[in-house]
Formats: structure tokens, C-alpha cells, sequence
């Protein structure tokens, strides 16, 4: 179990090193479209809190 994890990982990083090398931009836009998901998420978790205290 642990040697198929191990196997998984590496084979994810040479995938995120492949798009990265093979198209910057795209690579790019993912890690955009990425932060962006997390920034909207901690904002409407932000909001919910704001809304529990009023």
C-alpha cells in the first residue's frame, strides 16, 4: 500500500512538471483559476461567520 502511494506521488509530480514545462501558460492559468476557488471559498466562509454573529 504504501510502495502504490509512493508510486502515485511520483507520478503526479512528473505530470505537474510536464504541463509546466510543456505549456507555462496553462500551468499558470490552473494555479489562477486554483487561488481563486480558495479565495472565494474563505470569503463566503468569512460572510457565513459575519451573518452567525449579527
Amino acid at each position: 500500500m504504501a510502495q502504490a502511494k509512493k508510486v502515485i506521488t511520483y507520478m503526479l509530480i512528473v505530470f505537474v512538471l510536464f504541463t509546466i514545462i510543456k505549456t507555462p501558460e496553462r500551468a499558470a492559468d490552473l494555479v489562477q483559476v486554483g487561488f481563486e476557488g480558495i479565495s472565494e471559498a474563505a470569503e463566503s466562509i468569512g460572510d457565513f461567520m459575519t451573518a452567525l454573529v449579527e
